[in-house]
């Protein structure tokens, strides 16, 4: 009977847990977005106020912990960038906005820079999160189309790429140089206008 009683006590309350799995996803986020995927998950331990034990009951390995950490991240993304993009008339205005938008994110968020590339090819869930992006990026660039403010052969899948390699930009100079990416962004927008008429390459899946 004390045996129960003391593993009764033990266990923490649901509301102990609530806030415990809470406070750890907060101090998990904050420690991937300044040092990316090789934190170790003893400092965000330390920096949330919770034991070990506490930490892997919640999550059992450190790849969970980043997984639910960036599925949080990439849904608030999406959702943002979905209402951005319904409140902006403009077409290239709203494309515009949207990648200023998102590579402030990934300037700020390493393990998100990280990651997002590495799902490029990937079928994991944190590919499952960025396909999440794709209707809002379809979206932009058709109504891109439709106006006449896009060079007419520029895809969706155009746009994806690019952000993933100015992702990697932003990651680079933040550094030092925390605004840089926003030149690099201008030089690519400027490119992406209908004035620039030298045809593209094929892409992979029309050669």
């Amino acid at each position: 009977m004390d045996d129960v009683c003391e593993q009764t006590a033990a266990r923490p309350s649901r509301s102990d847990a609530v806030r415990n799995r809470a406070v750890i996803l907060a101090a998990a986020s904050e420690a991937f977005a300044r040092h990316g995927e090789t934190v170790d998950v003893r400092e965000i331990a330390r920096s949330a106020g919770v034991g070990m034990g506490t930490l892997y009951r919640h999550f059992p390995t450190k790849e969970k912990l980043l997984e639910t950490v960036l599925r949080q991240d990439f849904a608030t993304w999406t959702r943002t960038a979905r209402e951005n993009a319904a409140q902006c008339t403009d077409p290239f205005e709203a494309l515009s906005a949207f990648l200023e938008d998102a590579l402030g994110r990934q300037s700020r968020h390493r393990a998100m820079v990280e990651r997002f590339a590495a799902s490029w090819n990937s079928t994991t869930g944190i590919a499952t999160c960025r396909q999440e992006l794709h209707p809002v990026v379809d979206d932009l660039v058709t109504r891109c189309h439709a106006a006449g403010a896009l060079r007419p052969d520029v895809t969706s899948e155009d746009v994806s790429l690019l952000l993933v390699a100015l992702g990697r930009i932003a990651q680079l100079t933040t550094s030092e140089r925390p605004e840089l990416w926003r030149r690099t962004l201008q030089i690519m927008l400027d490119g992406l206008r209908p004035t620039c008429t030298k045809a593209l390459p094929p892409s992979a899946h029309h050669s």
